[in-house]
């Protein structure tokens, strides 16, 4: 496959780019301290396994469901990858 300028395993690199800019993107939405018995929001019961599994945890599942649909803003789109990106 011709990769034009970019050099050897330029691709690879920034397939990998991509993959941890998502992981760290994702991380860094992790919450984090003390979880809350109740929800934030609807001031719902948080189960205790919930709390145990997400450290932090503020919100009860649907609540978090609804504030995850909301805030979901990904395009897809690759900047490292593009080509205007290769011609700087």
């Amino acid at each position: 496959m011709a990769t034009g300028w970019a050099g050897d395993g330029a691709v690879h690199d920034q397939i990998e780019a991509t993959i941890e800019d998502a992981v760290n993107r994702a991380k860094s939405r992790l919450p984090s301290g003390e979880s809350l018995t109740h929800c934030a929001q609807c001031l719902a019961p948080i189960p205790e396994a919930r709390r145990r599994a997400i450290p932090g945890v503020r919100l009860c599942v649907t609540c978090q469901e609804e504030q995850d649909r909301q805030t979901t803003h990904f395009t897809g789109y690759n900047r490292r990858g593009s080509k205007d990106s290769q011609l700087r």
